[in-house]
């Protein structure tokens, strides 16, 4: 409910009560919702009572239903509407999921010191909002007609602010939203909805707290159950979450008996999310994560941290006969561990103990064929798209005093699946580089964990691919595929 108000656009102009409620509902609307409620307009303003939100889901998956508290919205006398809620109010939800099952329970929010006041004109609303602290716990869940055991189920924000513009133009409703809040705390502990016996405990923290984005919704009616035609019709989401630093505790106990325990936290995140009619994308980062984990199938406490982590991707999502851009980012950087994990494969310390980094960016074109999100083209066994261009714009495997690093392009012809036995035939070149391979190969010699024979065919590999470079230890190789589909290596052919 929260989230459905936290809307509008800056302008001067005058707004009434009717015509706030009225835009939160076109607003929840456009999400799918068939809403019913009571309305009382009195001198000072609107009171909306016996809410009822109701929503097909996806992919024929059932029907939610949500009913909401009492809530007034009251002219100012100055333009402006301020948006009241009581102190403390209960939602309740039904779920039926078609294949699923169902399931049922409660929300109850409350709040200190909330404030919303709408201004702007019809069409092209501003709502700015701020409270000292708002609460949802969820209650009396029911899955499958059998109650759930939760001892806690708790979300919230304190010294939270934002605004939310809302502007209709296009036949297109554009919310942009910011928001921040001093801090978000969550805390879980419930009994397995399966069996009931095992058991889940969750809690955390979350400090500095901020979103920005952008969601564009058709105002006209479009199947929400229909993801592809909401992105034809011009539903988009573009936003981003950051925070400071998170902290988590965490415990798993399974039916069995086997329990598992642990903490992690980081200095600092971000979220990212696109989606639209051209392109899917996430990006998420952490830097100075670290992981504590104890584990009754393990005979010591595990202890793990890295300066960075990220993973990002994007890729399209409606077919085009020219090429679209896609992709995939990859970075653990200066991952460390306990010298307990170490000692288990290196109890004598013979490999250096230097943080390990695995960063791998890629980047390309392709043609897509079949829309993304129509599940039953993508169940098909015939591939949804051709692959166009691939770049290689970073490659680095920095492990136990060795690092590989390399760069690359490459162009395939699709036309051409017979060179490479079912794949279209590339066209390009990487060059690698390695250096200290040989220092880590004598090593794991030394330590036993390879073989002088295996030693003997991995150099004989090494010397086929790959030649002598400036510096000590250092091999360089440059790997090409040309238009013939021969394979050469720095210049000489392999295949």
């Amino acid at each position: 409910m929260a989230a459905g108000m936290l809307m509008g656009t800056t302008a001067l102009a005058d707004v009434t009560s009717s015509q706030v409620w009225g835009d939160l509902k076109s607003y929840l609307e456009g999400f799918g919702y068939v809403i019913t409620a009571d309305e009382a307009q009195g001198a000072d303003g609107l009171t909306v009572s016996n809410a009822v939100m109701v929503m097909e889901m996806p992919e024929n998956g059932g029907t939610a239903r949500v009913t909401l508290p009492d809530f007034s919205f009251s002219d100012a006398g100055d333009g402006t509407v301020a948006v009241t809620m009581p102190d403390a109010a209960t939602t309740t939800y039904d779920l039926d999921i078609e294949g699923e099952g169902d399931a049922s329970g409660e929300i109850e929010y409350t709040h200190s010191g909330f404030v919303m006041t709408v201004s702007g004109s019809p069409g092209d609303m501003v709502y700015d909002y701020r409270a000292a602290d708002m609460q949802m716990v969820f209650r009396n869940l029911v899955v499958d007609g059998k109650p759930v055991d939760i001892a806690a189920a708790r979300v919230g924000m304190s010294d939270l602010e934002g605004q939310s513009t809302s502007r209709m133009a296009d036949d297109l409703r554009t919310i942009a939203q910011s928001m921040r809040a001093g801090s978000m705390s969550y805390d879980l502990d419930m009994a397995d909805p399966e069996n009931g016996t095992g058991r889940m405990v969750v809690n955390g923290a979350v400090t500095a707290l901020d979103f920005t984005g952008t969601t564009t919704i058709p105002a006209s009616a479009t199947p929400t159950n229909d993801m592809g035609a909401m992105l034809e019709a011009g539903f988009g989401f573009d936003g981003t979450f950051t925070h400071n630093g998170s902290q988590t505790e965490f415990s798993f106990e399974e039916e069995d008996g086997s329990a598992m325990a642990g903490t992690s936290s980081s200095q600092s995140g971000t979220l990212g999310v696109r989606m639209d009619a051209g392109q899917l994308g996430y990006a998420i980062g952490a830097r100075d994560v670290t992981l504590n984990l104890t584990s009754s199938d393990l005979p010591f406490p595990v202890e793990m941290a890295m300066a960075e982590n990220t993973v990002r991707f994007q890729m399209p999502v409606t077919p085009d006969d020219e090429p679209q851009d896609f992709a995939l980012g990859i970075k653990l950087g200066d991952f460390v561990m306990s010298d307990m994990i170490w000692a288990m494969f290196d109890p004598a310390g013979q490999l250096p103990r230097d943080p390990a980094t695995l960063a791998v960016d890629l980047t390309g074109t392709a043609t897509l064929d079949t829309p993304l999100m129509d599940p039953e083209a993508m169940e098909s066994p015939e591939a949804p798209g051709e692959l166009r261009t691939l770049t290689i714009a970073d490659l680095v495997l920095r492990l136990a005093g060795a690092e590989l690093t390399g760069m690359g392009d490459f162009a395939f012809d699709n036309s051409d699946t017979t060179t490479f036995d079912g794949i279209p035939r590339p066209e390009g070149a990487v060059n690698l580089r390695l250096v200290g391979g040989n220092r880590l190969l004598d090593t794991l010699i030394a330590m036993g964990l390879v073989q002088q024979e295996q030693a003997t065919g991995v150099r004989m590999m090494m010397g086929l691919f790959a030649v002598p470079a400036e510096g000590e230890d250092t091999l360089t190789s440059r790997i090409e595929i040309n238009e013939q589909g021969h394979v050469l290596a720095n210049g000489q052919r392999l295949r």
